[in-house]
């Protein structure tokens, strides 16, 4: 038993292998390492933007609702990235992807930083999403340094212990990322403000090429190109449908139309991922009943923890003495306000065994599924003092957190051995196509003023918010739904017990 645990020394080689670290243990703790800068730029990038987004659209001359877009817009190319760039993985090795989007990221970074206006920025803001298909490519690079004849166990085991460091890099990193832009956004300009990111992911850059070896030969075979002009082109449609419900209003019937078409392309793409040796997108396995109420609960999931972050950054923001409503907050409270939430998540996803002890798989889910959808709900009659906040984000936290942890756990048991890849990275894919879709709507509901004109110009209505949750907590209570109709797994028994732990 001790052999297996790693002991600090500066010795040689067979030093370290005579005293209980083995070459692959050493190597592994070198790699993760490195890997854990890419997570510490991860998470700056996911926590940074988030309390200065109303100084952005100071910065940019536009309006509170204008900024979902950008949210919108990212996480579009980020459902496009994810399954090309792990199939890319596949072909050109797991390093080759994370040095290339690395590299889109910090360009789309660089463009933030010096962008004249709302196109150039959006354009930046989208290119930027390449970063979503880090965490993936790090596993996958793990996994395969870890593979060994006959050490199935040992590599899984490594595995996940690498991927609790790379996740807790990554949630530290979101508060640093939250705290620092808070603090000092009022003391310099916004192009300095927004320069701190793109240095950070430009280093992080040399850091992938000089400190991660080359893959091993990668397999063969090719890239689904039809599939992914298929869904790129329904993802086109429904987003175009709902820009053009925002420009011209939702008595226009152009962007209804839109999107009533881009719903009727999934009937050819559907057929056309099932005449293909390898999809990109499995069509079988993803409507299966083992996988579909995971991954639905991962779309509707996607819609609140992804597409609502920016309706909650300018609400904060709002002051209530111009414009009836809001915290008044200041960017350095906003900051608060995510370090408290990612504080509880990481509390959520820490908690998911003794949860799944008590409750089971399903019903962890279930109860996880139910605490978003009261958090979120909670925020309708309390949304007046900042104590209410916290309340209601920690609420929220808790069970964000444990739905990030369980849902990729609970894909990649409700799938064959050969496609644990495909099913964990759906449902982030799943996710993100419920965000960009949720942080669309949500733009069109804070931009509609109904008969309520809006007190201060660029301020967003009061019940422009008031949908905006609505619709999280309607969300999460149809995941909530969903997953009680997944089979309940069957008891692993004591000896598995055993194994887990």
């Amino acid at each position: 038993m001790a052999t297996e645990e790693p002991v600090v020394s500066t010795g040689s080689t067979d030093e370290r292998t005579s005293i209980g670290i083995s070459p692959l243990a050493h190597r592994l703790a070198t790699i993760v390492g490195f890997l854990v800068c890419v997570e510490i730029a991860s998470g700056i990038l996911q926590g940074y933007y988030t309390p200065i987004y109303r100084d952005i659209a100071d910065h940019l001359g536009i309006r509170d609702a204008s900024v979902n877009w950008f949210e919108a817009a990212q996480l579009v190319v980020s459902a496009l990235a994810v399954p090309l760039l792990a199939r890319l993985g596949d072909l050109i090795g797991a390093r080759n992807v994370l040095l290339l989007s690395t590299a889109v990221t910090a360009l789309g970074s660089w463009i933030l930083a010096f962008a004249p206006g709302f196109t150039t920025f959006l354009i930046g803001f989208a290119i930027q999403g390449a970063y979503v298909v880090w965490l993936p490519m790090e596993v996958a690079i793990v996994y395969r340094r870890t593979t060994r004849p006959g050490g199935a166990a040992r590599r899984d085991r490594l595995t996940r212990r690498a991927a609790g460091v790379l996740v807790g890099a990554l949630e530290l990193s979101v508060i640093i990322g939250a705290v620092t832009s808070g603090a000092i956004v009022d003391a310099t300009s916004m192009t300095v403000v927004l320069m701190i990111p793109a240095i950070v992911v430009t280093a992080v850059l040399f850091v992938i090429w000089c400190g991660i070896e080359r893959d091993p030969r990668s397999s063969g075979g090719g890239i689904d190109l039809g599939g992914l002009g298929l869904i790129v082109v329904v993802l086109g449609l429904v987003m175009g449908g709902l820009i053009a419900i925002r420009v011209q209003g939702p008595g226009q019937p152009l962007g209804w139309l839109l999107i009533v078409v881009g719903l009727l392309m999934l009937v050819p793409f559907v057929r056309y991922e099932l005449a293909q040796p390898e999809p990109l997108v499995d069509v079988r396995l993803f409507a299966s009943r083992l996988q579909w109420p995971v991954q639905l609960t991962a779309f509707l999931f996607g819609m609140s923890v992804l597409g609502a972050q920016i309706p909650l950054s300018t609400f904060a923001r709002t002051d209530p003495d111009t414009a009836g409503y809001g915290l008044g907050a200041t960017a350095g409270f906003v900051s608060t306000l995510i370090g408290v939430y990612v504080i509880f998540l990481a509390i959520g996803a820490f908690t998911l065994p003794l949860t799944t002890r008590w409750l089971g798989a399903r019903g962890a889910l279930v109860m996880s599924a139910l605490l978003v959808a009261v958090g979120y709900a909670l925020w309708l009659p309390f949304h007046n003092s900042t104590s209410q906040a916290l309340v209601n984000m920690a609420v929220v936290g808790v069970g964000s957190g444990a739905l990030v942890a369980a849902l990729p756990v609970s894909a990649a048991a409700g799938a064959p051995p050969a496609r644990t890849g495909f099913a964990t990275g759906m449902t982030n894919a799943t996710k993100t196509v419920g965000g960009a879709i949720a942080s669309a709507i949500f733009a069109i509901a804070l931009s509609s003023t109904g008969s309520i004109q809006d007190p201060v110009r660029g301020h967003a209505p009061l019940h422009g918010y008031l949908v905006v949750w609505s619709v999280c907590a309607a969300a999460a209570l149809l995941a909530a739904l969903g997953l009680l109709l997944m089979p309940r797994p069957a008891d692993p028994g004591p000896a598995a017990d055993a194994d887990a732990r």
